[in-house]
């Protein structure tokens, strides 16, 4: 049976959608598989805000009745009309470039029909999505919050005529036996100074309060990076009802002004790759309690988000965020921490960690983009 591609659209077909990455990658001690239920809320269209200003399509390839990969193709009402760019992500295939020309060429098409002129990714709806082809780093283990992907996957997309529009670098970092004395100092002038307070929470759910002010700051401080698009507060709804529930009080900072009103934020967790493996893609049953072991001890922790307003960048206001994460994670004896994805030209967040061990294994992923 020849090679086919087949929309999918139902819930069972975008389950299914999922589903095909967690057999493709199945028995790879690296690859960390996302929660089926999360990934379902992102793609449906009845859960998803995006979908007030934006647009999707996914499909599967086959091959005698078996998928053989799949392409979700993405058009965002603004980065369209002004950039007449269109997004693709969610794509997983075999190592057959008959295979992936053909879901480059299905999303390219219905991209084109939209008004698109270029393509790029692997990148989502939002900034929280999954984004960047990992391209360095195959043998380390991927956090639950990164796309994880065989080496074959470059030459697959350079073959199409991809070329990269910007690259990621994630670090691995081990913890000092104490807090290095130039940061304890830099953030108390600067705490002091300008009357910077960290927050301090009996119970997690007390974080929501502050919850709207996070996303405040992020839509400023990420406001001019890459693929970047400011947050609705439909949106920002949905993720603090999505993942405000989860966090773990301790391995998060927030900082605020003297009026209370936030102006940076970090956002930790112990890492769950490991016990996201065991889950299968799934919390029940029995995932969750692989997952609640994790959350309670873990030395290892990953930081997904970290930001601080641009006029307090400017007044070292980081330097606060980092002494406070660093007092935590020794208090907490973690032992190491995992970066998320910084853009290598944002030189202002590479040099925060500047005090710190790197550990060996470098991790760097990329975007790719495409002229039709």
């Amino acid at each position: 049976m020849e090679l086919k591609v087949r929309e999918v659209s139902t819930k069972k077909e975008i389950k299914e959608f999922v589903k095909f990455q967690i057999e493709l990658y199945k028995g790879n001690p690296f690859y960390v598989p996302p929660l089926l239920d999360f990934e379902l809320s992102t793609l449906l269209k009845e859960k998803n805000p995006a979908f007030d200003h934006a647009d999707a399509k996914y499909w599967v390839a086959e091959k005698k009745g078996k998928i053989v990969g799949k392409i979700a193709a993405i058009v965002l009402d603004e980065e369209l009309k002004n950039k007449s760019l269109a997004r693709f992500g969610w794509i997983d295939f075999v190592d057959d470039k008959q295979v992936s020309n053909l879901l480059f060429e299905t999303a390219a098409d219905w991209v084109t029909s939209k008004g698109a002129t270029a393509i790029h990714g692997p990148i989502g709806f939002t900034d929280l999505d999954f984004e960047g082809a990992l391209i360095e780093g195959f043998d380390e283990l991927a956090t639950q919050a990164t796309i994880y992907n065989h080496p074959y996957y470059i030459d697959h997309y350079r073959t199409w005529g991809l070329e990269a529009s910007a690259t990621w670098s994630e670090n691995r970092l081990k913890m000092p036996d104490e807090v290095p004395e130039r940061l304890e100092k830099g953030a108390r002038i600067v705490s002091e100074r300008y009357g910077i307070q960290v927050k301090k929470f009996k119970k997690a759910r007390e974080i929501k309060k502050y919850a709207n002010g996070v996303f405040d700051v992020l839509n400023d401080a990420y406001s001019h990076l890459y693929g970047y698009h400011k947050l609705t507060q439909k949106q920002i709804d949905y993720y603090v009802d999505q993942y405000f529930g989860m966090v773990r009080k301790d391995f998060v900072k927030i900082l605020v002004d003297r009026e209370d009103k936030v102006i940076g934020f970090a956002i930790s967790l112990p890492s769950l790759s490991r016990a996201f493996q065991k889950a299968k893609g799934s919390l029940f049953p029995f995932g969750f309690i692989h997952v609640l072991r994790a959350f309670q001890s873990n030395k290892h922790v990953d930081l997904f988000l970290i930001g601080v307003l641009p006029d307090y960048q400017k007044l070292g206001a980081s330097a606060v965020i980092i002494h406070e994460l660093t007092r935590e994670y020794i208090k907490r004896k973690v032992e190491l921490v995992t970066s998320g994805p910084m853009l290598e030209d944002n030189s202002n967040v590479l040099m925060s960690w500047k005090d710190y061990e790197l550990l060996p294994g470098s991790i760097r992923r990329s975007c790719f983009i495409k002229k039709l």
